[in-house]
């Protein structure tokens, strides 16, 4: 298995909006999160080897049950130095997801076990 094949990326919905936006908008926000914190770690270790392997990409899509839970996971994020995009969306300033650079999963699991796969 290759370095690359090890690593996950790990994004997080905003359950309020999965249940109530249009599907092409909810992706649309998973892409823009993905595109900024995959800008912003452009050089971070572990995204440089994910990238190396495009066509095995390991990405889940979670779904936290509404903002507050959003939020609470950004913070925690934020508190532990895990790098991470909290993408809100503009004019609404409503947070819509957020995006975890790529990471073994080892390292980041204990702050999305809670959540369920986006359905």
């Amino acid at each position: 298995m290759s370095a690359a094949a090890k690593l996950v990326q790990y994004v997080v919905v905003n359950g309020e909006i999965a249940k109530s936006w249009p599907k092409g908008a909810v992706i649309a926000q998973c892409c823009h999160a993905v595109a900024a914190v995959s800008h912003l770690y452009a050089a971070d270790p572990d995204t440089v080897e994910y990238f190396k392997d495009l066509d095995n990409m390991h990405k889940v899509v979670l779904e936290a049950p509404n903002v507050g839970k959003l939020t609470g996971l950004g913070e925690a994020l934020e508190k532990d130095g895990i790098k991470h995009k909290v993408w809100i969306e503009q004019p609404e300033n409503v947070p819509t997801c957020i995006a975890l650079k790529p990471y073994k999963k080892e390292e980041v699991h204990k702050y999305v076990k809670k959540f369920k796969l986006l359905s």
